[in-house]
Order: structure tokens, then C-alpha cells, then sequence
């Protein structure tokens, strides 16, 4: 509990919840930061597409930066009108769901889900590759950092959402402001800078055609929006109003995230910046711009910073929407409880779990978690507006047929866009997610399955009227010599039944017959009986007459008391046999018998 309180802090009374709701400024840093960093690697991405064209093809990295921007508008302000037509939260999940019916609700939440894990790999190996960038000797650590990083976040976020946000400003801020510098300066500088020659790239396919091209390096930008929809997700996260909060909050970020995407693209571009697996776009405009001085390590820091907080986004929304699955009961329930610090912490680590899996898999490589990124995203952002267009129908409030014109030209939008970027990732790695999220869907329909029929079997309803009562009740305790642990629980079984007996493995017929005479000797009061063991098991005798004397009565129940013995240190739980903990396990599948123990807590 030390540990505990030292890592996340002291507990927060439910009455306070309302107390730990974000800020405008503060709901940017938590819910933007995902979307916001895609500055770092979205343009980048672009870039690494194009230069297998040669020197004639990047200079369509502007319009292609371009045609993306166009899309952050489309999509957030359809998402914009999801935060006010469902201010409860829950985004494409919810949307989908309620409009286009439970299978759509559930692949656009499992959509969700696996990008959430992916944006954590992405954006820790992409700030890691940033420090590597300007400090090339640590890139044989790239994966402990990764790691070490993750952690840190995890623990942040454990220790509640308000004071994550209070971490995280600050970052965030210094990257945008950061960026904002970047881009001023590289115009002031092209007032008088001389551009030099693009150099000459050679293709890597003489057959390769510009349109795929174009429509890879388009797929690969389209990272870009991925944490647009984080807002909408987060809704009951911000102080009220909380859908204008929220709406607001989407505003301001996609305004900054255009304007980011814009002047980094065009002055990459402008500035003949070359993609390079050793040093990022970006990284090579700010030394373009600044030289390797305080201004750049200083971008290069805050850049670093973000991208690695940037995965607070999904550790920010990941546990609200597995918290609104499993109260639905398509996910386990313990995913909707909350921790000590008001978040839902279970959700926490299992996203750390994958993401730590994730990382090792790849071995912190952006390049080659990247193609694997955006399907989900764009699943969702699909289905969400599809649904909104389905919610605009059935309601037609005011503003009905300007939501449907908005939200249907999402829809076609995103739908457009999530086939480009099937067909053009597939075989470099997008087809594990287009696996992956209809696997997801068939395990919650199981996980759904499985609790409707645990709901109907405990039910008063299907309880039988005039069930006898049970005959007999038998205590069995299994004994492997006697000492005070066994004596308790001798005395607490006579409390239970007259029927109570001892049952002793023999392995050694030695110990056995000695075993024998010592508890004659005691005086214990019940029957010890020897049951053989020619293989040396202990459980399968035992098993096996727990079976004969449920046969023998019918009609009965048997307890088995297990004697145990609790060290004082949980450590030394180690030096000993977990026989009683093996039994219970198995005893537990065994219908008609109840297993408990007697404990005999040691001193030291």
C-alpha cells in the first residue's frame, strides 16, 4: 500500500469527481495532444511516400498536405456535431450503436480500441525517434526508452485525470508554441534565402505508377488525424457546460492541427528537406532554420516530449470507452470500475500491457508500426457519421438537413479514404487490423453471450419452486500431518456435520503408518482415512474420493476444510507447497462441493 500511495497518491472521494473535470485549456492538452503531435510524423510520412517517385514528386507534398487539412475540417466538424447530439460521451461506439445497431456499434468500438493501442506504440517510438535524432548514439536503447516512457505515463494517468492534465499542459503547449516559432522564422528566412536545387532521386521501380503513389503518400498522411475524435469520446471529462467545453476544444484543435500540417509541409518542401531513416523531417527544418543551437534542441526536446505524451490521448479514452462496453456488457465488468483516483485504472494497464507488447514486437520502429495505424480510425470515423446521418433522419430537429449534409459528406469522405488506406497498407502490415477488429467483435458478442447467460441462470425468476433440501452434509479434510492448523480446522468441521473425516494420502507407507499411530494417539475425535497413492499425486485420490462420497449420498453436500497456515511476510508463501490453493481451484468446477479454509496465521 506504500508503494502504492508513493506512485499515485492518496484515494478520491466520489463526491469530488466533479472537481477533477477539465478546463478548456487543460481538455486540449489531455485530448489533443494524439492529434496534435501527428504534425511530427504525418508530413514525414507524406515525404517517405513520395521520394520512391524521385526529385519530380515531392513537390506534391503540399497539395496532398493540403487535401489532408481539408479532411481534419470535414471530420471535426461532423464531430463537432456528435459532442452536442450525444453529450453523455462514448463517440463512434455509442453513435453507431444506437443508429446502425449493435454489430456496426461494435466494430466501430473495437476499431477504437486497437487504434488506441497503436497510437501509444506510434507516438512513443516517433518521440523516442526524435531523440535519437538529435542524440544518434542512444538509438541501440530505443526500446528501454520506449518502454521507460510508457510506464511514466501510465502512472500519471493512475494517478487521475486532473492531475495528468496538469502534467501534460505545459508540453503540449511548448511543442504548438514551438512550432509556431518554426514556421515563422522559416518564412522570415525565405525572404532572403536562396533555395537551393532539389537533388536527384532515382526511382526504386522504373514501373511504378504516380497515382499509386500519390494515394500511398495520401494513406500515409492520413495518420495525421488519427485523436480527432479523442473529444468526443471525453465528453463527461470537461467541466460544464461539457458539450460546449468540448466542442470548443475540437475547434481549437483542428485549427491548430491545419495550420501545423500547412507550414510544415510547405516549408519542407520549400526548403528541399530530404526524408532520411536517420534523422526526421522535422528535426532537419528546425536545423535548416536554427543550426544546431538552443532554439533547435529545444524544438527537438518539446517534440520528443509531446509525441511521447501524446499517448496520454489514449490513455485518456481508452478506459472511458472499454468502461462504456463493459457496462453494456460487451467487455469484463472490472473494466468499468473505477480506481482509487476517480479513473478507471483497470483500463490503464491493460492498455500499457499492449502497448509494452506492441513496442517489443517492432522493436520501437515507427515505419513499421505506421501501416498498421489510421484503419481503425477511419473505421470509426465512418460508422460515427454514417450513424449521424441515420440520427438526423429519425429525430429531424432543427438543423436537420444541414446535420445530414455535413455528417453524408463525412460519411462518403471517410469512407473514400479508410478504402485508400486498406488497399494501399494492406500487405505492409494493415491487414493484421482489418483481422484483428472483426476477431475483437466475436469475442465481445462471446463476452456478451457469456453474461446474459449468467444473468438468466441467477435470475429468481428460473429458481425452482420447492427444491428439496439437501439429505446430508459430509466434511472432508485433507491432512498431511498433524499440527495446530490441522486441529483448527478439526474443530471448526465438528462444528459443521457429525459426519467429518480426515483424509491422508499415503506416498510412504512409513510416514503413513506413523501418521496413523500419532493420530490415534491425539485423540482427534473423527476417522482418518488412508487413501492410496501408488503415481505420488496428492489432489487426484482426493478428487477421486470426493467422488465416492457424492455418490453415496445423492442427495447431499460436501464441505472440504482446508487446514492452512499464513506466513507473516508474503514472501514466504514462496518457500511452501500452494496444495490448498491448487485444491480450491479444482473443487471450485466441482458442483455439490464446497471448499473453505481454516487459516492459522503464523507470528514470524
Amino acid at each position: 500500500m506504500s508503494i502504492k500511495s508513493f506512485l499515485i497518491g492518496s484515494p478520491i472521494e466520489t463526491v469530488k469527481e466533479k472537481h477533477e473535470r477539465l478546463s478548456k485549456t487543460t481538455g486540449l492538452a489531455v485530448f489533443s495532444s494524439d492529434a496534435l503531435s501527428s504534425v511530427a510524423y504525418g508530413p514525414e510520412e507524406i515525404l517517405m511516400a513520395l521520394v520512391v517517385g524521385g526529385t519530380a514528386m515531392l513537390h506534391l507534398s503540399l497539395p496532398i498536405a493540403i487535401g489532408i487539412v481539408i479532411l481534419i475540417a470535414i471530420v471535426a466538424t461532423s464531430y463537432f456535431q456528435t459532442i452536442h447530439a450525444y453529450p453523455s460521451g462514448g463517440g463512434a461506439y455509442i453513435v453507431a450503436k444506437e443508429n446502425l445497431g449493435t454489430y456496426p456499434g461494435l466494430v466501430a468500438g473495437a476499431a477504437l480500441l486497437i487504434d488506441y493501442v497503436l497510437t501509444v506504440a506510434v507516438s512513443i517510438s516517433s518521440g523516442i525517434a526524435a531523440i535519437t535524432s538529435a542524440f544518434p548514439s542512444a538509438r541501440h536503447f530505443t526500446v528501454t526508452m520506449c518502454l521507460i516512457s510508457i510506464m511514466f505515463i501510465m502512472v500519471i494517468n493512475l494517478r487521475g485525470v486532473k492531475e495528468s492534465g496538469k502534467v501534460f499542459a505545459a508540453p503540449v503547449y511548448l511543442f504548438v508554441g514551438g512550432l509556431l516559432v518554426l514556421i515563422v522564422a522559416s518564412f522570415t528566412k525565405s525572404l532572403s534565402f536562396l533555395r537551393p536545387p532539389m537533388p536527384e532521386l532515382k526511382t526504386t521501380a522504373a514501373s511504378i505508377v504516380p497515382l499509386f503513389i500519390i494515394l500511398k503518400a495520401f494513406a500515409s498522411g492520413c495518420s495525421t488525424l488519427t485523436g480527432i475524435e479523442a473529444v468526443s469520446n471525453g465528453v463527461r471529462a470537461f467541466k460544464a457546460p461539457e458539450a460546449s467545453n468540448a466542442g470548443k476544444t475540437l475547434i481549437w484543435m483542428a485549427v491548430i492541427l491545419g495550420v501545423l500540417t500547412i507550414g510544415i509541409a510547405y516549408y519542407a518542401d520549400y526548403y528541399r528537406i530530404i526524408p532520411n531513416e536517420n534523422e526526421t523531417v522535422l528535426s532537419q527544418l528546425a536545423r535548416t532554420i536554427f543550426s544546431k543551437g538552443i532554439i533547435y534542441y529545444t524544438i527537438q526536446f518539446a517534440t520528443a516530449v509531446i509525441l511521447i505524451l501524446a499517448a496520454n490521448t489514449s490513455f485518456a479514452d481508452f478506459p472511458r470507452l472499454s468502461s462504456i462496453m463493459a457496462t453494456d456488457r460487451y467487455l469484463p465488468r472490472q473494466l468499468s470500475n473505477r480506481g482509487d483516483k476517480l479513473v478507471f485504472s483497470n483500463g490503464i494497464l491493460i492498455l500499457g500491457a499492449f502497448s509494452v507488447l506492441l513496442i517489443v514486437l517492432f522493436s520501437g520502429d515507427t515505419h513499421s508500426l505506421i501501416p498498421l495505424y489510421a484503419v481503425g480510425v477511419f473505421t470509426a470515423f465512418t460508422l460515427s457519421q454514417a450513424g449521424m446521418v441515420m440520427h438526423w433522419l429519425r429525430e429531424r430537429g432543427a438543423g436537420w438537413i444541414k446535420g445530414i449534409l455535413i455528417n453524408g459528406l463525412g460519411t462518403v469522405t471517410t469512407a473514400v479514404v479508410l478504402l485508400v488506406i486498406a488497399i494501399e497498407k494492406f500487405e505492409h502490415g494493415a491487414w493484421i487490423v482489418l483481422v484483428a477488429i472483426p476477431a475483437l467483435v466475436v469475442l465481445t458478442k462471446k463476452i456478451h453471450g457469456h453474461y446474459l447467460a449468467v444473468a438468466e441462470q441467477l435470475s429468481l425468476e428460473s429458481c425452482l419452486i420447492g427444491e428439496p433440501e439437501y439429505e446430508h452434509h459430509s466434511v472432508i479434510i485433507p491432512v498431511s500431518g498433524i499440527q495446530q492448523a490441522v486441529i483448527s480446522a478439526v474443530r471448526y468441521g465438528k462444528v459443521l456435520s457429525d459426519d467429518v473425516v480426515a483424509a491422508y494420502v499415503c506416498i510412504d507407507p512409513v510416514e503413513t503408518a506413523k501418521m496413523k499411530e500419532k493420530w490415534d494417539r491425539q485423540c482427534m475425535g473423527i476417522p482418518l482415512t488412508i487413501l492410496e497413492s501408488p503415481y505420488r499425486s496428492i489432489t487426484e485420490p482426493l478428487i477421486d474420493y470426493i467422488e465416492e462420497v457424492k455418490e453415496q449420498y445423492k442427495n447431499g453436500i460436501i464441505t472440504v476444510v482446508l487446514p492452512e497456515f499464513v506466513p507473516s511476510k508474503w514472501w514466504h508463501h514462496l518457500l511452501h507447497n500452494q496444495t490448498a490453493l491448487f485444491l480450491k481451484g479444482i473443487l471450485l468446477f466441482k458442483q455439490g462441493v464446497v471448499s473453505t479454509s481454516v487459516p492459522f496465521h503464523l507470528r514470524k
